[in-house]
């Protein structure tokens, strides 16, 4: 059974290809536009082994999504991969496992989504 990655970005741009990407490398790529659509989704009984994070969304931003993610027990744990075009010298407040700066390659984000998915 395929890991599932959880690619959470309001721009259609980037989570399109990102999530195609994802799933010809073997994923299972489920998306959300916002941190408020990831967490009903992971509290909902969703799953996921990694979660890509944009930084800056309409609804919830992705450093209250982090915060609300930390705060439940039951997936404080998942790993969080940041992609981000603004903000890099605030991405350790979000405790991310890896980060990325726009642009970046899908290459490189997959290779970090395929060594968190190997140590969960």
């Amino acid at each position: 059974m395929p890991a599932t990655v959880l690619v959470v970005d309001d721009d259609a741009a980037v989570v399109s290809p990102l999530a195609r990407f994802l799933e010809l490398e073997g994923f299972n790529a489920v998306t959300a536009a916002n941190g408020l659509e990831a967490l009903t989704y992971l509290r909902g009984g969703g799953s996921a082994s990694v979660i890509v994070l944009d930084l800056r969304m309409p609804v919830m931003d992705g450093w209250f999504f982090r915060r609300e993610q930390l705060r439940d027990p039951a997936i404080a744990r998942i790993p969080v991969v940041v992609l981000s075009g603004a903000d890099q010298d605030r991405v350790a407040e979000i405790l991310a496992a890896a980060a990325f700066e726009k642009p970046y390659t899908l290459s490189e984000v997959t290779t970090a989504v395929r060594q968190l998915c190997a140590g969960v």
